[in-house]
């Protein structure tokens, strides 16, 4: 943990039939990329290669911990889903610029030839009121800001309680789980059916590199990336950033089967 980001704003290109998804791009405050048919991908640009979008279709221009969205588009609405709020969503008119969007995980829907195209942005910095002054500690004078911000109604929360969950229910000798299980353990969970192991790696990125800022070398040496999940759960335990009442947010270990090997103590 470390030094303060730098970035704020995260955006992760459409993955486009027949091409590799190019990679994220940072953004800071006060910094802007646009995204378009005729946009080069790079560090300011996103490229959507759709002959149905236009040549310069929007701007997302990072401020602080959240994010404005300009519609460049002359005829074109768009739509900023949160596909982690229960159907919570905001309509962009054409033409409309610096809009801001209140989601820590916003998709962009460009209408495109075959439907719509998903632009995803992060804003892993937005800010939560400490659980003892709710209203910031403005009441009694200079706020408190959280080290960490952490949406505990987020996927990713829920994948950060799973990896802490042996630890959590005294499982002796216990073992942080994979990313499979942890996909497995939280597939029982409706917006997690489609949870896959990918997924969960990505969660586990987005955790290490944005929210707990955590940085190969921490911790204890452990082989291959198992660092980070290691990393993850020894730093959510050792500063109550999960703690055991957090396991109700989990699936229930008394339905939908057996529980996954690495919540069972082991045989006798």
């Amino acid at each position: 943990m470390t030094d303060h980001p730098a970035h704020t704003v995260l955006i992760q290109p459409p993955e486009l039939p027949g091409r590799p998804r190019a990679p994220l791009v940072e953004l800071g405050p006060g910094q802007l990329a646009l995204f378009g048919r005729a946009v080069a991908d790079g560090p300011t640009g996103v490229e959507i290669a759709d002959p149905a979008v236009s040549r310069v279709a929007g701007e997302i221009r990072a401020v602080d911990d959240h994010w404005l969205l300009s519609n460049l588009s002359r005829d074109t609405t768009y739509v900023v889903e949160n596909p982690e709020g229960g159907g919570e969503y905001l309509k962009l008119a054409p033409r409309r610029l610096g809009a801001p969007v209140p989601f820590e995980f916003g998709r962009i829907l460009v209408p495109s030839s075959d439907g719509f195209v998903g632009l995803n942005v992060y804003a892993p910095q937005h800010r939560y009121a400490d659980q003892q002054h709710p209203d910031g500690g403005a009441a009694c004078g200079e706020p408190t800001c959280r080290l960490f911000a952490l949406d505990e109604s987020a996927k990713y929360f829920l994948v950060l309680v799973a990896l802490c969950e042996p630890r959590l229910r005294d499982v002796p000798r216990p073992v942080v789980p994979t990313a499979s299980q942890i996909a497995e353990r939280l597939r029982a969970l409706p917006h997690c059916a489609d949870l896959n192991r990918s997924a969960v790696n990505f969660h586990l990125d987005y955790l290490a590199g944005h929210k707990l800022r955590l940085r190969p070398g921490q911790g204890d040496p452990v082989a291959g990336t198992a660092w980070k999940r290691e990393a993850l759960a020894a730093l959510a335990l050792r500063i109550d950033l999960v703690r055991e009442e957090h396991l109700a947010l989990l699936p229930s270990l008394r339905r939908g089967g057996p529980p996954p090997a690495s919540a069972m103590p082991p045989p006798p």
